[in-house]
């Protein structure tokens, strides 16, 4: 189910994508830190997740295997490494000018766009 599911949220073709931006996990210090115990596309499925849910990261099903403080913790981490931005103008240059990109399922409200004080 987990597999399934992180698969649905994290397709081949968005991971291949991805693989291409994501740094390498940091080195852990001899003798110290904890070795990483979810893969990164798990990780990413749950980001997805929380994003596209509403959900918390504490509200973050167990189902997903990594907890929400480990997913919250990578967020923050590739967002520092600009992973986002990589990956969004990666997808814009490989998929934009091929008209393979779906933009059916985009929506922008109020809630994800900043208005300008005084705007039009």
């Amino acid at each position: 189910m987990a597999g399934e599911l992180v698969e649905r949220l994290v397709p081949d073709g968005l991971w291949e994508l991805f693989q291409r931006v994501v740094p390498p996990a940091p080195e852990r210090p001899q003798g110290g830190g904890r070795r990483r115990s979810h893969g990164d596309r798990e990780v990413l499925a749950a980001i997805v997740f929380v994003a596209t849910s509403g959900c918390t990261w504490n509200q973050l099903p167990p189902g997903f295997g990594p907890s929400g403080v480990t997913a919250f913790r990578r967020f923050t981490e590739w967002s520092q490494a600009r992973v986002w931005a990589k990956l969004h103008r990666l997808v814009l240059d490989e998929l934009g000018g091929q008209g393979e990109l779906d933009w059916s399922r985009c929506a922008i409200d109020s809630v994800s766009v900043r208005a300008v004080k005084g705007g039009r």
